[in-house]
């Protein structure tokens, strides 16, 4: 379940990236914008909840696959 919300976290990073891209070139809503950074975070904080409350995540270290 965490990683199918994790999935949907990065389709939300997407689409908000897609959005700040298009308000280069056309009138974009800023609350829309807002609201898709909202829901990625939304949803990497419910893929931690579902990962056992975050217990089971693995967290990333820098440098450790060096």
């Amino acid at each position: 379940m965490a990683a199918h919300l994790h999935v949907c976290r990065t389709v939300a990073r997407r689409a908000e990236r897609l959005a700040v891209e298009l308000a280069t070139m056309e009138s974009v809503n800023p609350s829309a914008v807002k609201y898709l950074n909202r829901l990625s975070d939304w949803f990497f904080v419910a893929a931690r909840i579902a990962n056992n409350g975050g217990e089971d995540d693995v967290l990333w270290v820098p440098g450790a696959n060096r």
